[in-house]
């Protein structure tokens, strides 16, 4: 049953492909025929394992169309966020002044032909420069920026449900409360001793440099059919959303954001701060088959009711195909499809967020996360994206060395927990 709308492209981002509502119901529409045929065939699967009978064929049709929800659900996932990123960046005006139109036509020139002539000017002129840059470079005019940042938006899954701030320093600096006021009951004629202050922890997240160095022969250049603003972010875009998108998950923080995936954990029970609290799936490199509902269960409990309200999962798609079939004590499975087009798919009622850099099933690995992200995990963005034009280096093409700089971390290690595979 694969769809038309499965294009290859779409899981490169979306660069170029339309979208709109009616594709997102169509697709959702397929995706529940797709489930309760699931469902059946799983249910099957499962009398005959009771039985103590291994039907391969059935075995086979099961994974077949849970491959297939696979596939409609990510198509799904990828049209809901073209269509947002749509809204978010607009039609018709492109919201410029007239400044920043003649910044970018200067851009335009400098870019084909590497005219540099008032292009520095034009920068302060526009508001895209504040500050002189001894990196040398040129600022990409406004449409770009929000070009390459929108469909940054639409790739990283960590920037669609994390927070994400712009900063003008190399560093951002935040102090995070962790209480330790003390308090007490008193009569009314009694004496008030000394309570202790709350505790302060200071964080820090270094913008650290991400550079992509697309090329293009002057004869590409020189045709004025091309669009080089969007040919620009369309090739920075999508290597620029990978590379950010594993740092974070499983960055070191050397020279990249720190993932989540490399901090510290311990066990829930012995939680500190600092580090990521996990529950253990009870096998040794797999989920229990036994109780694998109830670890879910208790990983969404080892998070503080304050997070709860807009907490959900991130785990990949072939971790999300093996909790698709599980089922709770009543014999409800726990993943459902989203209830009309725009909503996610939900497990044991949290919306689910799907990223490929999460670790597979695997001995000690953490293939689930679950939390408030938008309090756990902060994204800070220099602002600024910039172009250094080299035409000497690689003839006869023109390379453009395009940097940005970003950096990640856990702001909050309250507000996310992780399922380790491990038997306690």
């Amino acid at each position: 049953m694969e769809h038309a709308l499965l294009n290859p492209r779409r899981a490169r981002g979306l660069v170029g492909v339309r979208a709109d509502a009616g594709d997102a119901t169509k697709i959702l529409n397929e995706l529940k025929t797709a489930f309760e045929a699931f469902k059946d065939a799983n249910d099957q699967r499962i009398k005959g394992v009771e039985k103590k009978f291994d039907d391969v064929v059935q075995n086979e049709k099961v994974d077949r169309i849970n491959a297939d929800i696979g596939k409609l659900q990510t198509a799904l996932d990828e049209i809901n966020a073209a269509v947002a990123a749509g809204k978010i960046g607009g039609a018709g005006n492109d919201g410029l002044n007239a400044e920043q139109r003649e910044h970018a036509k200067a851009f335009d020139r400098f870019f084909r032909k590497g005219v540099e002539n008032g292009l520095r000017e034009l920068e302060v002129k526009a508001a895209a420069s504040t500050s002189s840059d001894p990196d040398g470079g040129y600022v990409t005019p406004k449409q770009t920026e929000a070009t390459i940042d929108r469909v940054l938006g639409t790739v990283s899954a960590m920037r669609q449900i994390a927070r994400v701030i712009s900063i003008s320093a190399g560093t951002y600096k935040k102090l995070i409360g962790q209480g330790g006021a003390t308090s007490g009951w008193v009569g009314e004629k009694e004496s008030r001793s000394e309570t202790n202050s709350p505790t302060l922890a200071a964080l820090e997240f270094p913008a650290m440099e991400l550079y992509a160095n697309p090329a293009a022969t002057q004869t590409l250049l020189d045709d004025a059919s091309v669009n080089i603003e969007q040919w620009l972010a369309d090739e920075v875009a999508i290597e620029f959303a990978e590379e950010e998108g594993t740092a974070f998950i499983s960055g070191n923080g050397i020279n990249k954001p720190r993932g989540i995936l490399d901090y510290t954990t311990v066990a829930n029970a012995s939680y500190a701060w600092g580090k990521l609290g996990y529950i253990a799936t009870g096998s040794a490199a797999d989920f229990d088959t036994e109780d694998s509902a109830d670890e879910l269960i208790d990983l969404t409990m080892a998070l503080k009711q304050g997070y709860r309200q807009n907490a959900r999962w991130l785990m990949n798609r072939t971790v999300q195909g093996k909790v698709r079939k599980f089922k709770d004590d009543q014999d409800n499975y726990l993943w459902q499809p989203g209830i009309q087009a725009g909503q996610p798919a939900t497990l044991l009622g949290y919306p689910i967020t799907d990223d490929d850099n999460m670790s597979d099933v695997g001995a000690n690995a953490y293939p689930v996360a679950f939390g408030d992200f938008q309090r756990g995990y902060l994204i800070v963005d220099r602002s600024g994206i910039r172009v250094l034009r080299d035409p000497y280096t690689n003839k006869p093409y023109v390379m453009f060395y395009t940097t940005k700089r970003v950096g990640g971390g856990v702001q909050n290690f309250e507000a996310i927990k992780l399922l380790k595979c491990a038997s306690s």
